[in-house]
């Protein structure tokens, strides 16, 4: 913990020097991204918290860090001997920022807080400023970056070569897709767009790379005019292929750190930005007459999947889960025969995936946590947290791949050995959520919001909950977290269309005891259609038995008996073919009616 407080001193004294009265460091990058390439993770540096999102706020005295209830156990361990206290979000008596900095800075005269213009969201930052005005007549500064002093072995930007992801995977070119986008644009009279979200970026041309770490996207900007498109990028990433295929689709090309000029050059009437996706610094460098101040068209287009893209995620699904079936056969004798921890084991399932056809990578750290560590949502195992296991009690295993034709994300919560009964009330409630959002019917364009309730009425009968959302959308070969849609408490708006994927990955987490999360992504599509409207259903991409042991059967309804007897005999028909004659007998086992 000392260079913590080694790195809090340097930054303090930059602050001094700048008559600033605060610092604050967010998660995000200049991209407003969920997952960031290493040259900004200012606020893990500065901090000393590793997920992936939070706030960092620092005084002259005091420092506080925000985050969700993913991260509240993991983050008060790694906060732990340091100046941060930590601050619980969405929790009753947890101050915001702008709360907490009114008080902090109450008696400090003409108090100025300094933050990062390029990596802060305009919207987060307008609303910033004006909640800090109000928490006292604190003003704020955009254009400092402390780091790029104090921080002296800073990654750099990264310069990692960008592919083309081939049309059979992307269904669509990008020709196509950038007419999509000008005809969306039209609808809200606007001239042009800027792009700043990387797998928006990545989707829209139809090409990937690897500059964040489990996330196939590059660093770049794309700027989408009536009659032009350029895109910003370190040209050196570019290969000669690239550059050509980017010329046949009418793309200029522009060094990354040239988008400033390319924005005070734009000479269209307006322009569309999203406040959520633009960083401050760029949406005050526009010139052009007007701001069209929308959500981006992109993310709504990108969720929607073709049907290439759909016959990719089925391809991938069916070789994530025979890896995941040699895997489960593998555990639990290697757990018996002792020597295998958390760490081990996640090596083991991403060695059985690495053997496949199309696998570039997982789609994020696997989170294998054996007992109490299970119950640390965000939980990633290290070498002096991880836990050896032993044949008893509950593992849970969140993990997932990057195929080049598809991205998996599932969870399975497997007994190890004897399990007791309250694990085994605990799972099955976590199922019984689960199975009753996979039998969901619901009219086009419900948002996930309505459908949320469906995954946790069985827990909230007995005041129980989790904190998480339910559902996701998974990308197609990348991000495994896509938008716009969510299942979860919090209003969502964004409505639910057939050709989406989405998670389903209830929970329960018993803190110092275990926690339960299973998970299938889905395909939402269509059902019936009468008098009153279309609509949807779900259906299972993910292809791996559920383990039944910790099962309370007589809990189960009998159409959630049904649907767990069904999905075992498709798992078994579809992946049987794909393994030997001892794999077979194992899953025939795993996936055998339950009564």
């Amino acid at each position: 913990m000392n260079n913590i407080n080694q790195r809090l001193a340097s930054l303090r004294e930059v602050m001094k020097r700048e008559h600033l009265a605060a610092f604050i460091f967010p998660s995000t990058d200049a991209h407003q991204s969920e997952y960031v390439a290493d040259h900004w993770l200012g606020r893990a540096w500065i901090s000393g918290f590793s997920g992936s999102a939070g706030t960092a706020v620092v005084t002259m005295t005091s420092a506080a860090l925000w985050t969700d209830s993913r991260y509240f156990l993991a983050a008060e361990e790694q906060l732990h001997g340091t100046e941060f206290q930590l601050m619980k979000l969405r929790i009753p008596g947890t101050p915001s920022i702008a709360e907490w900095l009114g008080k902090e800075l109450a008696d400090v005269a003409s108090p100025e807080v300094g933050l990062d213009g390029w990596v802060n969201s305009y919207a987060a930052t307008s609303s910033l400023i004006s909640d800090l005005r109000k928490a006292g007549g604190i003003t704020v500064r955009t254009n400092l970056d402390p780091l790029a002093e104090i921080w002296k072995d800073r990654p750099s930007i990264p310069e990692n070569p960008v592919e083309i992801q081939p049309l059979e995977y992307a269904g669509e070119d990008a020709t196509s897709k950038i007419q999509r986008i000008r005809k969306a644009l039209r609808t809200y009279h606007a001239d042009g767009i800027l792009v700043s979200a990387l797998d928006d970026i990545a989707w829209t041309l139809n090409l990937r790379g690897t500059d964040v770490h489990c996330n196939p996207v590059f660093v770049s900007y794309l700027l989408i005019a009536s009659d032009k498109v350029s895109l910003f990028v370190d040209e050196a990433k570019v290969s000669a292929e690239v550059r050509a295929y980017l010329e046949a689709h009418g793309v200029s090309l522009y060094n990354y750190n040239k988008v400033e000029d390319g924005l005070k050059e734009y000479s269209e009437y307006n322009i569309l930005l999203d406040g959520n996706e633009t960083s401050y610094y760029l949406w005050k460098t526009v010139k052009c007459q007007e701001i069209v101040a929308k959500t981006s068209p992109i993310p709504a287009m990108k969720a929607v999947k073709c049907e290439a893209e759909i016959a990719g995620y089925r391809r991938a699904m069916l070789r994530d889960g025979v890896a995941m079936v040699k895997f489960l056969k593998w555990l639990v004798p290697a757990v018996e025969a002792g020597g295998q921890t958390e760490m081990s084991i996640d090596r083991k399932l991403t060695s059985l995936r690495a053997e496949l056809d199309l696998f570039r990578d997982i789609s994020f750290d696997t989170i294998a946590g054996y007992q109490a560590h299970g119950a640390i949502v965000h939980y990633e195992a290290s070498p002096e947290t991880d836990a050896p296991l032993k044949p008893e009690g509950l593992l849970l295993l969140d993990s997932g791949a990057q195929y080049q034709d598809g991205t998996t994300d599932i969870t399975r919560t497997i007994a190890l050995g004897p399990v007791t009964e309250e694990m085994k009330h605990i799972y099955t409630l976590v199922l019984k959520g689960h199975i009753q959002l996979e039998l969901a019917k619901f009219p086009d364009g419900a948002s996930g919001t309505q459908l949320d309730a469906l995954a946790r009425e069985c827990m909230w009968r007995e005041g129980l909950n989790f904190l998480h959302g339910t559902g996701h959308g998974v990308g197609s070969y990348l991000n495994v977290h896509e938008g716009p849609h969510q299942v979860r408490m919090e209003y969502m708006p964004a409505p639910l269309r057939a050709g989406m994927t989405v998670t389903d990955e209830p929970g329960l987490y018993l803190a110092g005891k275990f926690g339960v999360r299973i998970e299938n992504t889905l395909l939402i599509k269509d059902y019936m259609e009468t008098e009153f409207g279309k609509f949807l259903q779900m259906e299972s991409l993910t292809l791996c038995p559920i383990d039944t042991a910790p099962i309370d059967v007589d809990m189960l309804l009998p159409e959630e008996l049904n649907w767990l007897n069904s999905y075992h005999a498709e798992v078994y028909a579809k992946l049987a073919p794909y393994l030997d004659e001892e794999e077979q007998i194992w899953l025939k086992n795993a996936t055998k009616p339950i009564k």
